[in-house]
């Protein structure tokens, strides 16, 4: 019996993205890529007719220039047509704003998004 090595090929592994990370994705270029990140979450929900998940997003923007796109963020956030894919975004609202100037310009906004699952 003879031992023979076998090559195989290695493959770059790639998380798959969640409907989640999209969601996380679409709203911090919505705000130019400006915002922190500070927390995520997901809640999935269903009706008798729909189902889907609420996200709720937390930014922070540091500083005048990211402050002002936060500013530009909140304004566009409730019209904006999110590509996601196999999602309907039913609602996108800001549910609360912190702005502190002193020691530096610095907001904290809290989005929410409902999502549908498209069929």
């Amino acid at each position: 019996m003879r031992a023979e090595f076998i090559e195989t090929k290695s493959r770059n592994y790639r998380p798959r993205r969640t409907t989640g990370d999209r969601v996380q994705e679409a709203v911090l270029m919505l705000g130019e890529a400006q915002g922190r990140l500070l927390n995520h979450g997901e809640t999935p929900w269903a009706s008798i007719t729909f189902a889907g998940s609420r996200h709720e997003l937390m930014l922070d923007f540091a500083g005048p220039e990211a402050v002002a796109a936060g500013e530009r963020l909140i304004a566009a956030l409730p019209d904006h047509e999110f590509a996601i894919p196999g999602q309907l975004v039913a609602d996108a609202t800001v549910s609360s704003v912190h702005h502190v100037m002193h020691p530096a310009p610095r907001m904290i906004v809290t989005a929410t998004l409902l999502l549908l699952e498209d069929a």
